[in-house]
């Protein structure tokens, strides 16, 4: 296709037409942001389903339990990925499309400052996995090794998806799923804190009467200056002063 086909029909216009049309969209755009936000204030109302079995898996450490995989976190995202004998790609490669999504996962860091772990789950024994978690530099992603029914009983027996779990004391609930196409829109922070029971905790959010909340941005930091109070005060500094800059602006137009 040359430069050419792709201008047929299309309407060239000026900067100011250009800058009307996008407007125009514009409009839908936040719609849809904001429709994307009461989507996630309905899952944080969303029953919860107990989870009552015992499950083990196989890590790095050796044997683990459902609970131990929230790595002492109040929420878990369980992602299973297809990495097994008879999935394409083995043994050298995941399923691609399992494969795309390993590839979006942002940096955790931050998801854990939320009290949240993510971790993918698969067949493929331990060390299958850590080779593939190299070659692939998905080193930063904890990858456990399903040993019983735990694909078959939360929907993911046969196809990808992410379970979301949130941790009462020694109860475990399971809060969320998403599966199919959802999948595609996960990878950030925000997708990720979006699908759980707690969400983003920030107070903009129309959330449960208790649920933790604190000011947007204000929890933000760099990666790795997490628990860092020095930096931690740095950004809030930063934060504040660029809120203040803003409501300035608004007050002279």
């Amino acid at each position: 296709m040359t430069t050419t086909e792709l201008q047929s029909g299309r309407k060239i216009v000026s900067a100011q037409e250009w800058e009307a049309a996008w407007q125009e969209l514009l409009v839908k755009e936040k719609e849809l942001t904001y429709a994307r936000d009461a989507l996630a204030a309905k899952r944080r109302r969303m029953p919860w389903l107990a989870v009552e079995k015992e499950y083990e898996f196989d890590g790095p450490k050796g044997k683990a339990s459902l609970r131990a995989l929230f790595d002492g976190r109040r929420q878990l995202i369980v992602y299973r990925a297809f990495f097994e004998p008879g999935v394409s790609g083995w043994p050298e490669h995941a399923c691609v499309g399992c494969s795309m999504i390993a590839d979006h996962v942002a940096n955790l860091a931050h998801l854990n400052a939320r009290e949240t772990t993510l971790v993918f789950a698969s067949r493929a024994p331990q060390k299958d996995i850590e080779r593939l978690k190299t070659r692939m530099s998905w080193m930063h992603i904890p990858w456990y090794t399903i040993t019983d029914g735990f694909d078959k009983d939360f929907g993911v027996d046969e196809w990808h998806g992410h379970n979301a779990f949130i941790r009462d004391g020694d109860k475990i609930f399971r809060t969320y799923f998403i599966n199919g196409r959802g999948d595609e829109a996960i990878g950030t922070t925000w997708s990720y804190l979006d699908m759980t029971a707690l969400g983003r905790q920030e107070n903009w959010e129309d959330s449960p009467e208790g649920y933790p909340q604190s000011q947007p941005y204000e929890w933000w930091n760099w990666h790795d200056e997490y628990g860092n109070e020095e930096a931690s005060a740095k950004v809030l500094e930063q934060v504040r002063r660029g809120r203040a800059a803003g409501q300035a602006r608004a007050t002279r137009t």
